[in-house]
């Protein structure tokens, strides 16, 4: 177990160390946070100016975001595009590790390397591939072209995720499966997807971050009832600095920080009852 306390018998440089470690962690944590927990003050703040020191708190911003129809129709946009692309992305992507962790044949890595390329390729060129791609078909300025394209810039993460799990993975699991008289899909559901369920959360978690923040896509294949909350924001940066867009950032920060915080939960359980104990 590794020991994360000082030992008592410990030297003096080794003290130094330990102190000095633990304070250079805390500055890059601050220097990394910092920027993000500026922005909260300042949607409270009374003036029309995303500006400090502030002149008097006030909720005018957020009364203003809560009434405006603009911003209610990009909110409503961002939670039904982000979780349907993030469900399709979490499933092509765990059936795709899943099977190419269970075959072998030349081409695998070239495979593989084509599944995660569009963490690679630069969006503005997936973006613009996806447009040409999806305008003959009547997908451009629709829900479903949009879903579609988060879809596959997601599925990546899910694929990484999932096949890093499977690396550990017992195949005589699901041999022992098989004798029992189980099928394919049931012992997937009732065998494999337990114990791969830590990396199918952890890869859902960055396919929903990446479909509700992405902006080069939307701008790309949305139209104005596709309008999300990154596009919405980038409008309002464009055109006029609105402290509104501030309190929009700090209710993100709060959705974010809640979501990782019960997925982190969920990711606990699952792997909590995927934990054998073994008698001493």
């Amino acid at each position: 177990m590794l020991k994360t306390s000082l030992p008592p018998y410990a030297s003096l440089s080794e003290r130094l160390w330990y102190y000095m470690l633990r304070v250079l962690c805390a500055l890059i944590l601050l220097f990394l946070l910092l920027p993000i927990l500026v922005i909260i003050p300042l949607s409270f703040n009374q003036s029309s100016m995303l500006l400090y020191p502030i002149q008097s708190f006030s909720l005018h911003w957020y009364d203003t975001l809560f009434h405006s129809d603009d911003w209610a129709r990009a909110t409503t946009n961002s939670f039904i595009v982000a979780p349907s692309a993030t469900a399709l992305a979490t499933i092509l992507g765990t059936l795709a590790a899943a099977g190419l962790h269970r075959v072998q044949f030349r081409g695998k890595g070239l495979l593989m390397a084509v599944l995660i390329s569009p963490m690679i390729v630069p969006l503005v060129v997936t973006g613009l591939g996806i447009y040409l791609f999806f305008a003959p078909y009547g997908l451009v300025n629709s829900y479903s072209g949009l879903i579609l394209a988060l879809a596959a810039i997601g599925a990546p993460f899910v694929v990484t995720t999932v096949s890093a799990t499977l690396q550990g993975f017992d195949p005589n699991l699901l041999r022992a499966s098989y004798s029992l008289g189980a099928g394919p899909v049931r012992t997937f559901f009732r065998v494999t997807l337990p114990i791969i369920a830590p990396g199918v959360i952890a890869g859902a978690l960055f396919a929903f971050a990446t479909a509700f923040d992405e902006i080069v896509i939307t701008l790309f294949l949305a139209g104005p009832e596709q309008v999300t909350l990154p596009r919405q924001m980038f409008t309002g940066i464009r055109e006029n600095i609105s402290p509104v867009i501030a309190a929009v950032a700090t209710i993100l920060i709060l959705f974010s920080t809640t979501l990782l915080l019960v997925l982190e939960w969920l990711r606990g359980r699952a792997a909590a009852k995927t934990t054998r104990v073994e008698p001493a």
